[in-house]
């Protein structure tokens, strides 16, 4: 049986795939968001799953090694602009983009527990809003600022101020019944490709022009990430799934 993996479009994911259609994996192009749910209706075998989404099924699945994608001190793709100071947005309406439940979630915990204060409504990018969230590509392309929104705010910067670690953005995961031989053959294919695949991120010359970026901003972007879960990305993870709880957020 050929597995079929999920391919996500975002930057920091494209080193994973490098390998997989030379080791005969079928690629199937889906937004990061709908991964979970093709994994659970058996549309797919395995692919890259934003954390909370890994959260909700992690009875139905299994990990893939430690596969992730992490932030170090910064994300430089999960930014939230503000008309005014992070601090003075209790009461504000927040925008949020379709797709990004896990970088609304980390909002939430930092909002809550690191400034101690409480937004008004999260709404939609076509609502009123003092605020709004961007991650993933849509942020790399705004990275730079937006008018009207003199405060930019790097949640993955947020994040390490506040705790020292890493924040783990993406899990891997597999179903449950992946048998031992394919989830081999997927972890190989993930050791070997993401090896070559961030070899040749570095190595690019020319600009990224969708993202408006230069190849050494690519470089600075992929060396903010790590791939693979140590123990300070494994105490990250135990630690906002703490949060979500201590927050009746799920987790």
């Amino acid at each position: 049986m050929t597995l079929k993996i999920a391919r996500t479009p975002n930057l920091n994911a494209e080193a994973f795939y490098v390998d997989m259609e030379r080791r005969g994996l079928s690629l199937h192009d889906i937004l990061p968001g709908d991964v979970a749910t093709a994994i659970k209706e058996g549309e797919i075998d395995a692919g890259p799953v934003p954390l909370v989404d890994a959260f909700r099924l992690v009875e139905q699945t299994k990990p893939v090694s430690g596969f992730c994608i992490a932030t170090t001190e910064k994300a430089m793709s999960v930014l939230l602009y503000s008309q005014k100071p992070i601090e003075e947005l209790g009461g504000a309406n927040i925008a949020l983009p379709a797709d990004a439940d896990t970088p609304h979630r980390l909002l939430q915990v930092l909002l809550s527990l690191k400034y101690q204060i409480q937004p008004g409504d999260y709404v939609s990018m076509n609502d009123p809003h003092e605020a709004f969230l961007i991650a993933d590509n849509a942020a790399l392309r705004r990275r730079l600022g937006v008018r009207g929104f003199p405060n930019r705010y790097d949640l993955g910067a947020e994040w390490f101020q506040w705790t020292g670690l890493p924040f783990v953005f993406t899990r891997w995961i597999a179903r449950k019944d992946l048998d031992d031989a394919d989830s081999l053959l997927l972890e190989d294919t993930l050791y070997v490709g993401l090896e070559e695949g961030v070899e040749n991120l570095f190595h690019e010359s020319d600009p990224r022009d969708q993202l408006l970026m230069l190849p050494k901003e690519v470089v600075e972007y992929i060396q903010g990430h790590r791939f693979f879960v140590g123990l300070s990305e494994r105490k990250a993870i135990d630690l906002f799934q703490g949060y979500l709880k201590q927050l009746n957020l799920g987790g």
